[in-house]
């Protein structure tokens, strides 16, 4: 991992594991080498057996800028087909994106601006705790750009369509408190990335496989039936069953019972 220069993967708990975006000179805006080394840094933790959550957070003002602009729509890009430039995009998109792919939990601190692809990084996350400084900001119609990397699927899965739309056709942006208000964001912090430590290291003391189950739920849930959700969770609650701490719990309940507690 020495010879990343824009992204770090640490351990800063057992279980857990700490992307940085570490570019804070380029306000952590996503060129081609974070790209690579944040896509590099998400395989490794979805490689490693004991990571348990992810927390992703980043060095200097801002979470993330957005992509680097001039790298995808400047002048040595002028003339490209169409089709070139959206697989050139996707490429983009994928190193963010597959924080989704994580079976884990994943926890976003952003402390600071979170512009365009930032934003979606941040969403990317399933939790996302934000500090005072903290903006999310779908700028992108300001330069005449549509969204992408998932924004309006992102922004109309937490805002609801009409706020969503209203957002990205104003080229606006939430503050941490209207984030918060709007549900936006868990938390806001005065250190967003401590607390985001903190939730992550209690969070991973639960066992892997709970964790993992729960995670799968909600994500039905937010898109699934009742039916659909009741079968998987009838799965995962009998799974769980078999562990040893809930037969223990049982065996303390009946005890506290019989004594009359």
């Amino acid at each position: 991992m020495t010879q990343w220069q824009t992204v770090r993967l640490d351990t800063p708990a057992e279980g857990v594991r700490l992307i940085t975006l570490a570019d804070p000179e380029r306000r952590n805006a996503l060129g081609d080498r974070m790209r690579v080394e944040l896509s590099a840094a998400i395989a490794a933790v979805r490689e490693d057996g004991g990571a348990r959550v992810l927390v992703v957070g980043a060095e200097g003002s801002s979470f993330c800028a957005g992509a680097d602009l001039p790298a995808l729509f400047g002048a040595e890009q002028s003339g490209r087909p169409v089709g070139e430039l959206r697989q050139r995009l996707r490429s983009y998109y994928q190193s963010f994106l597959a924080l989704r792919d994580l079976e884990i939990p994943t926890i976003a601190a952003v402390q600071g601006p979170a512009v365009g692809a930032g934003l979606n990084l941040a969403l990317c996350c399933d939790l996302r705790i934000a500090g005072p400084e903290a903006k999310f900001a779908a700028t992108f119609t300001r330069i005449g750009l549509h969204p992408g990397g998932g924004c309006t699927y992102f922004l109309t899965r937490e805002l609801g369509a009409q706020r969503a739309l209203a957002i990205m056709l104003d080229g606006g942006a939430l503050s941490a408190a209207e984030a918060l208000a709007q549900g936006l964001v868990l938390a806001v912090e005065p250190d967003p990335l401590a607390e985001a430590l903190r939730r992550a290291e209690r969070h991973a003391g639960l066992r892997s496989e709970l964790a993992r189950d729960l995670k799968s739920a909600v994500r039905l849930a937010a898109h699934g039936d009742l039916e659909s959700v009741v079968e998987f969770e009838a799965w995962a609650q009998a799974e769980s069953a078999t562990h040893p701490e809930v037969a223990r719990f049982a065996a303390r309940f009946e005890r506290g019972r019989q004594r009359g507690d």
